[in-house]
């Protein structure tokens, strides 16, 4: 299937299957070299955006690559086909410039990790530091965040709080006014925060324990 993060995922992969960048891939295109940028491929209100087919007609010549081996790795197939999201460690995290007022990745400063297909065209990866959530998550886990994906009770979560403190609990309950979160560690008090006190709350899907 043809969807917006399988596209944006080939296109990494053919870059990495011949040792460049994305912004090596368009350069060598004869692109803008920021035409592949991860800033460029969801609005700031979270919309996809697609590559055009005339910048992917360009790399497939530029690769001397066919329009069949790229759909393969589209697909999950062939060579160089992988999922990679954004990544970025959770204590850098809650500095500014990394997110969206919704919460969506942009900016510089973001790596990628190559993780197991999750269909979710803004999934990012946060990768864990400290022992504060123990036993659940160990320093140097990767856990896989979705801004799109609607949080429920009892779903462990990322929540972003005003100030930039960045926490990964489970949601207990939510209400108009409040939030309550459980900590995975009992040596860590849970927490009840405002909603007014809170930039966002985001949905964890996967993680690497």
């Amino acid at each position: 299937m043809l969807t917006h993060s399988r596209i944006w995922a080939a296109i990494d992969s053919l870059a990495e299957a011949h040792g460049m960048s994305a912004s090596g891939l368009a350069k060598r295109a004869g692109l803008d070299p920021t035409t592949f940028n991860r800033s460029k491929r969801v609005a700031a209100d979270g919309r996809p955006r697609w590559p055009s087919t005339e910048s992917v007609s360009k790399i497939l010549a530029a690769t001397g690559s066919s329009l069949e081996s790229f759909l393969d790795i589209v697909a999950g197939r062939g060579k160089g086909a992988n999922r990679t999201v954004p990544l970025i460690g959770m204590a850098q995290a809650g500095g500014g410039g990394f997110f969206t007022d919704g919460g969506f990745p942009v900016g510089s400063g973001w790596e990628e990790v190559s993780l197991p297909d999750i269909d979710d065209d803004q999934a990012y990866a946060l990768e864990i530091s400290g022992d504060s959530m123990l036993p659940l998550y160990r320093n140097g886990d990767i856990i896989v965040v979705s801004p799109a994906a609607k949080p429920r009770r009892g779903d462990r979560v990322v929540v972003k709080t005003k100030e930039g403190e960045i926490l990964a609990k489970e949601l207990k309950r939510q209400t108009a006014k409040t939030v309550e979160l459980r900590s995975f560690n009992s040596e860590h008090p849970d927490r009840v925060i405002a909603t007014k006190d809170i930039a966002w709350i985001q949905r964890i899907l996967w993680s690497s324990q």
